[in-house]
Formats: C-alpha cells, structure tokens, sequence
C-alpha cells in the first residue's frame, strides 16, 4: 500500500542538496511550512534557490533562512514587507541576489513549469526595467514579453490536512501557490496538521492529488508567524 508519511520534518527534508532550487508556499503567513524551513535551516543546505512570494518577516521561517546565510539567489513577488529585517540588508550587500517578478507572472510561470510549458508571453513588465534582456513581441497591437516557466528541485509547501496517498486540503486561502508549487517541484514534500486513511478525504474536495507529492508530515500544531514575530521570536 502507498504510504507517503515520513516520521519528522527533519527526515522529509534530508535529502536537500547545496545548491538545490526550493519552491516555498506561503502568501505571507498564509500557507508557509515554517516546520519544514526551520527543519532545513538545522539540516545545513546552502547556496540555496529560493522560490516564493516573499522573503519572510521577523527572524523566523524565510527570513530565518535567509539570515543563516543559506540562500544565493531569490526569486520572488515581495521581496519586503513591514516586518522584513533580513532580506533588504542582504540585497544592499550583494550576498543574495533578487529576481523580481510581478505576482501574477510568478503564479503563471510556477504553474507553466508544473504543466510542461516551457515559455509564453505577458504583458505585464513591459515598458518597465524588468523587461530588460527579455523578448518582446506584439499580438493584436499590444506588446508582451517572453517569460520561461519555473521548475524545482524541491517543493516544500502547508496543507490543513493529507491522506496517506498524499492528497491535500488546504485552508481556505492558506492554499495560495501550493497546488502549483506541487507540481513544479521534482520533489514535493507538505507539511499537514492532520494525516488520515485513504478514503477518508471526499474526492471531490481534494485539491492537490496524491500524484504530485512526495512526502508528508503530520505536524499537529503548525506555529504561526505573525505570533512568533510579534513575540519577538527567532530561530534558531
């Protein structure tokens, strides 16, 4: 019988190699796998890919991550927020790169690279410094630039809860570029507060299918972010 759980973050993330390109769910707190980035920051990969929406708040979870000195390069949508210590510092130095891209393009390449499709046209960024070096084409009098899909090495993303084939609910908006993120990554591994039997899920609520991840861990209690910043929290 299939059986996706493994038995701690710290496994699931184990097998994360240097240098790997990481997709990380989470629309701010909503959806990131704080359990599962805490786990890998104690694991030591470096030299790290990072894919998400953001870089974190405080010093817990991304943000975390990033002030270990883990990452090299970002790829995100809102690389600071109110609440962002570590990622701008760490810009203006030059010790971590940045690859800005409108949201709406990121969403559209994660899902390009999880659908197969290696490239296609947007008209978002045109006209702005983040054209810069790509294509542009015009279709029907309107320019468009060329943007490539994404694809992982690793997705790490959050659900509410998983059956042991690995099929995923999510909560309500928390799901955000998970099921996307799922896709893309050679490897997926999720973060759940609830492990169930097969069955147990109704098909036609299931969101992410057992197909597209890898691993999955019961953490019973996820920890909040904003709880943790607000208490002046840090990890390690």
């Amino acid at each position: 019988m299939i059986d996706k759980r493994v038995a701690s973050a710290a496994e699931a993330v184990s097998d994360i190699f240097d240098s790997a390109t990481i997709m990380f769910g989470g629309f701010g707190e909503a959806g990131s796998p704080i359990e599962l980035i805490h786990a890998l920051i104690d694991q030591g990969a470096t030299n790290l890919t990072m894919i998400s929406n953001n870089c974190g708040s405080g010093q817990v979870g991304l943000a975390a991550l990033l002030k270990a000195g883990r990452v090299s390069k970002v790829i995100c949508s809102f690389p600071r927020t109110a609440n962002s210590t570590v990622f701008p510092e760490l810009y203006r130095s030059g010790r971590t790169k940045l690859e800005l891209v409108p949201q709406g393009t990121l969403a559209e390449r994660i899902r390009a690279g999880g659908a197969g499709i290696p490239a296609f046209y947007t008209p978002s960024a045109v006209g702005t410094p983040l054209a810069e070096g790509k294509e542009c084409r015009e279709f029907g009098g309107r320019k468009y630039l060329l943007e490539h899909g994404l694809r992982a090495d690793f997705s790490l993303i959050k659900g509410r809860v998983a059956d042991t084939h690995g099929n995923i609910l999510y909560n309500k908006t928390a799901r955000n570029f998970g099921p996307p993120m799922a896709m893309a990554g050679k490897v997926t591994i999720v973060q759940v507060a609830e492990v169930v039997e097969p069955g147990k899920l109704d098909p036609e609520s299931i969101v992410t299918p057992g197909i597209f991840v890898d691993r999955v861990v019961a953490i019973a209690n996820p920890a909040h972010e904003s709880e943790l910043v607000e208490a002046g929290a840090s990890y390690p």
